[in-house]
């Protein structure tokens, strides 16, 4: 069988999460892929960048902005793992570029909902290019487990959806951009969008309005930079209802360190409920009728992947999802499309609408359909 033509990668912003995807792409090499070239304004990223590909041999072009990267045509696909503020600019100008590159961006696709359906209307002018949304804890395998269990219609219709997510604060990042609410969006955009995307396609149903608790109760209090305190919450309450009827929570702690699992999800169906736990790879399932003696345990994994990584495989599979899609030549659409970031991007605003307001916030309200092009 002939070798696959070699896809070539660029990544624009190789801070930590930039080089996570370098590592990730390394491990795929086998599947004919390099990434050639990247862009990152930041002298230390691009000189640990460089570290990192020669040694996996690969020799890569560096350029301080990612326009230079697009003009010079060398890759086929284009990562975009920049600070969250810089989203919007660099993904109009991959779409308004003559060149047709396919784009892997990072979450939240952008920090507003405005941002959003702005990129969303200029990719719906390129049908000659794949845009898939980095919301890539799909793929860990109990949560892809569960996801399985209950679109196979094991627990019934599902009614709630419950997600904690306990865990350390928000690590340091170049410049400390994601210290503030101007930069990220709010953690509810910058960090829950993922399970706000989780809560949408486990309850298969579309959001209606959001009410949310919250606040910076632990960390980042006392630093300052320029001057500025940060503005990022580090714990909150989130309930999500949605046009099915059912319901999802979110349990936010930043400052939980002292946990035996980061996430634990649990989706409570008419007969019977699920569960998975992250980083214990477990999932548990049972029905009403057979009650706690009846529970099932299962301990996950995905053989496919080469590199666990930062977020337990899932970023692995996500490209190699992705590198599927690219080489399908337009035959297969992407995972986790702008549409899915959108909404995600949505529930998140509102969250953080909701604690400002101090009630709930319609979907609607923050869509602001009305005045938008793009359906929901």
């Amino acid at each position: 069988m002939a070798a696959p033509v070699m896809v070539k990668y660029g990544i624009v912003g190789v801070g930590m999460m930039g080089r996570e995807h370098l590592i990730n792409l390394h491990h795929l090499s086998s599947h004919g892929v390099a990434v050639v070239c990247i862009a990152d304004p930041h002298v230390p990223s691009q000189q640990l960048a460089l570290q990192l590909a020669e040694s996996f041999g690969w020799s890569l072009q560096v350029f301080s902005g990612h326009r230079e990267l697009l003009d010079t045509g060398l890759c086929d696909v284009v990562v975009v793992s920049s600070p969250n503020m810089t989203h919007c600019q660099i993904l109009m100008d991959i779409l308004n570029h003559p060149k047709p590159h396919h784009v892997l961006v990072e979450k939240p696709l952008c920090t507003t909902v405005a941002d959003c359906r702005k990129v969303v209307n200029a990719a719906r002018k390129r049908p000659d290019m794949l845009v898939q949304v980095g919301l890539e804890y799909r793929y860990m395998p109990p949560v892809a487990k569960l996801i399985e269990i209950v679109k196979g219609g094991t627990l019934g219709q599902v009614k709630m959806v419950a997600i904690r997510e306990h865990r350390f604060p928000f690590l340091v990042k170049v410049n400390n951009w994601n210290r503030f609410n101007i930069n990220t969006g709010g953690t509810l955009v910058e960090k829950c969008c993922h399970f706000f995307d989780l809560m949408r396609l486990f309850a298969g149903a579309n959001p209606v309005r959001v009410m949310a608790s919250g606040a910076m109760d632990v960390n980042h209090k006392d630093e300052i930079y320029d001057g500025k305190v940060p503005d990022i919450i580090d714990n909150s309450y989130v309930i999500v209802e949605f046009d099915n009827g059912s319901r999802g929570m979110l349990d936010l702690c930043m400052f939980a360190e002292g946990s035996r699992n980061e996430q634990e999800i649990s989706v409570v169906g008419d007969i019977g409920k699920g569960e998975a736990f992250v980083p214990e790879s477990i999932v548990r399932f049972g029905s009403r009728e057979a009650g706690r003696d009846g529970v099932q345990t299962l301990k996950t994994e995905d053989e496919r992947i080469k590199y666990n990584g930062l977020h337990h495989g899932s970023s692995y599979l996500e490209h190699l999802n992705f590198l599927s899609a690219v080489r399908a030549k337009g035959a297969q659409t992407p995972a986790v499309d702008l549409h899915d970031g959108l909404i995600s991007v949505a529930i998140g605003v509102a969250a953080q609408l909701s604690i400002e307001k101090g009630r709930f916030v319609t979907i609607e309200e923050v869509l602001d359909e009305h005045n938008s092009e793009a359906s929901y």
